[in-house]
C-alpha cells in the first residue's frame, strides 16, 4: 500500500498522536525529503527536533508496524503512536 501524497512527492508526511501531538503542538506535517540518502523512521524524528525516540512509541509507516530503523521513501506516510491504554 503506498501512502498518501498530500505534499510534494519528494517529501513524507508525518503524523504524530495523543501525547505526541500534544507535545509538539502539532499532528501533521509534511516532511521534505533533500537528501537523495534513504532516510528511516528515527532519523526524521531526530531531524524534527523532539528529542529522543522514546523506546515505547511505535512507528508505522504506510499503516503498517516497523522498526524505527526500517527506511522511509517519498510519498509514505510515517505515524509516529505513543502507547496505548484501555478502558
Amino acid at each position: 500500500m503506498k501512502g498518501r501524497q498530500s505534499g510534494p512527492v519528494d517529501s513524507v508526511q508525518v503524523l504524530l498522536f495523543a501525547s505526541l501531538r500534544d507535545q509538539a503542538g502539532w499532528s501533521d506535517r509534511c516532511f521534505p525529503l533533500n537528501d537523495p540518502v534513504v532516510q528511516t523512521a528515527r532519523e526524521i524524528w531526530n531531524q524534527l527536533e523532539l528529542g529522543d525516540l522514546p523506546r515505547v512509541v511505535l512507528v508505522a509507516i504506510n499503516q503498517e508496524i516497523v522498526s524505527a530503523d526500517h527506511p522511509v521513501h517519498a510519498g509514505d506516510e510515517l505515524a509516529f503512536l505513543p502507547p496505548f491504554t484501555g478502558g
